[in-house]
């Protein structure tokens, strides 16, 4: 199937998390996403960049340059593109209120969806304790995760050549271990909350890698997930209603490529 023959066209896409910089990040799969999408507004929701990793040792290769110049060229040809950083990414946010190639650096801002609904974007650190108060245990806690993915891709390797599914260690971890469910579940709680105190009827986040899209006791929460795990992004349509999608299950995954599992 050609590339025109699968575009699929959205009023806005957001995406996070894509760790660029990470031999974890699927630039690949990111790619084939924003080849075959068109979209007026695209939200870029934090951790685009991996500025943590990228100071421990320079990984760069050719698809996460790629993945750079499509962004920029989508903005050259009148996607709005707005780039809010998070804290991987926390250098970027020097640079709140300028523009690059189009692109504009933001720090909380409102989207209006096409059916009246105001919702603030945020990549979501803010309401992390771990992150905000003991950035210590966050770079360990990353340096766990990086071992994480990193098993998960051999174990994988394995199991495709067994003839069995892509599945997820790193997700099944963490949504295992009691203490990171009571975590999720207080970070949603938090940001719904910061949402209301805003006067806005939703939030859209990122952060934790967990896409999500639920009513919060009359509050949208949306989370648009990541592209080191879920490959997922959250997508609202023409008519204003919004959509976690997740790429593996659009997509017609070249064999070369490593299958996807959804987060949740």
């Amino acid at each position: 199937m050609t590339a025109e023959a699968q575009q699929r066209t959205y009023r806005s896409v957001w995406i996070s998390d894509v760790h660029l910089g990470t031999k974890g990040c699927k630039a690949d799969f990111l790619l084939e996403f924003l080849r075959t999408t068109h979209s007026d507004y695209l939200y870029l929701v934090g951790d685009m960049i991996d500025g943590w990793r990228l100071k421990r040792g320079w990984f760069w290769p050719q698809a996460h340059n790629d993945v750079v110049q499509k962004l920029l060229r989508k903005a050259r040809k009148g996607t709005r593109v707005i780039y809010v950083p998070g804290n991987h990414d926390e250098f970027a946010r020097d640079y709140v209120g300028h523009s690059f190639g189009a692109i504009e650096v933001v720090d909380e801002p409102i989207h209006e969806t096409a059916d009246g609904r105001r919702l603030l974007v945020v990549h979501g650190d803010a309401f992390d304790g771990v992150v905000c108060y003991a950035r210590w245990l966050a770079v360990l806690g990353d340096h766990a995760y990086t071992v994480a993915l990193a098993v998960n891709h051999w174990f994988n390797q394995a199991r495709r050549r067994l003839g069995y599914p892509y599945w997820s260690l790193s997700a099944y971890l963490k949504y295992k271990v009691k203490n990171a469910v009571r975590f999720i579940g207080d970070y949603e709680s938090a940001v719904v909350e910061a949402a209301r105190a805003r006067g806005v009827d939703g939030v859209v986040c990122g952060h934790i890698h967990h896409a999500e899209l639920r009513d919060q006791d009359g509050c949208l929460y949306a989370n648009c997930g990541d592209w080191v795990e879920s490959c997922s992004a959250l997508v609202e349509h023409a008519d204003g209603r919004l959509e976690v999608i997740y790429w593996a299950d659009l997509a017609s995954i070249s064999p070369s490529l490593e299958p996807t599992a959804c987060a949740s």
